[in-house]
């Protein structure tokens, strides 16, 4: 009984050392394809390659040995995952910047919605609940000094900073953005076996971006006019009003369905990120996060670490800054 066992226990190590070989060649074939990488870099990637490896082998362990046999399978020591970096990805200006969009936007919608459908039994209760009408409309127009005041912030801290300047940059539309587009709906339809690399942001954050930017040209601009009604009459002719009150009506609409369906579902309810996607609070995210999502960002990183590694130190402090 005890060869036995002895050679059960043989057997599983080597098992387990054919699985996370197999496992680490997948991953680095995977990480590697088609990327240049220095020899400094390339020892970087082996260590979260080997880090991954130990996730996926404790996963496939537990897969393969759970409905074999009862007793407890012994896990190797190297499989315990490691605490993870984290990389900083939204500075706190930035985070502010989306709490106060995000508040005003809520404000907006729930206040907004009640007006359009003013004659449904909920808009009613609402307003009762509220006081009336008019406070909800006072309400609505809280929301949109809000939103107002955070667009004209959100352009001078793209013009005047160099944060927003870099930001702005990376979110122009590129060529790459439908070649990633592409690489993904192949992915989806199993045509391809890799997903896109991404760099910063994806192309499904640069839609957010710009979605809300358009969103808020046709909301400010149709509400302005509705708000100041009398004005607006005084210098363009009726229809316009008109056009503006349907507008803003009906893009106000599509923009809630577009943040509860789209934007809610990609950061937070997705069930990679499910129950939220903490960046927004802490502005980081982990590097398992970044080698997944972000991976071309993520070499660049290392790259300019590299950089800074490997530079000579020369001369004193004052020196070196000058």
């Amino acid at each position: 009984m005890s060869s036995n066992k002895k050679k059960k226990e043989i057997d599983s190590a080597s098992t387990i050392e054919k699985l996370q070989q197999e496992i680490e060649q997948e991953l680095w074939d995977d990480l590697t394809k088609d990327v240049s990488l220095t020899p400094h870099l390339t020892e970087e990637i082996k260590k979260l390659v080997k880090e991954r490896a130990r996730e996926e082998l404790q996963k496939e362990l537990k897969d393969r040995y759970a409905k074999l046999k009862p007793e407890k399978v012994e896990i190797p020591p190297e499989v315990k995952k490691e605490e993870e970096r984290m990389y900083s990805r939204l500075s706190l200006n930035i985070r502010i910047q989306h709490v106060i969009l995000m508040i005003s936007t809520l404000i907006l919608i729930i206040t907004g919605l009640p007006i359009k459908f003013h004659d449904s039994a909920w808009a009613q209760f609402f307003f009762s609940a509220i006081g009336g009408l008019q406070t909800g409309r006072i309400l609505h127009r809280v929301g949109a000094v809000g939103l107002i005041g955070i667009a004209l912030y959100h352009l001078m801290f793209l013009a005047f900073s160099r944060e927003g300047r870099e930001i702005f940059r990376e979110l122009l539309p590129r060529p790459k953005d439908l070649k990633d587009l592409w690489v993904m709906l192949n992915y989806l339809l199993g045509r391809k076996r890799e997903k896109a690399k991404f760099g910063k942001f994806t192309y499904v954050e640069k839609f957010d971006y710009w979605a809300v930017y358009w969103g808020m040209v046709v909301m400010v601009g149709s509400g302005l006019i509705l708000w100041f009604l009398g004005i607006a009459l005084s210098i363009f002719p009726k229809y316009v009003a008109d056009i503006a009150r349907e507008a803003h009506s009906d893009e106000a609409l599509l923009a809630t369905l577009a943040i509860i369906i789209w934007h809610f579902y990609n950061a937070h309810l997705n069930p990679e990120k499910f129950p939220m996607n903490r960046s927004w609070l802490n502005g980081k995210v982990s590097e398992k996060e970044m080698e997944k999502e972000h991976f071309l960002e993520w070499v660049e990183i290392q790259k300019k670490e590299e950089m800074v590694t490997d530079k000579p130190v020369e001369g004193t402090v004052a020196e070196q800054k000058e």
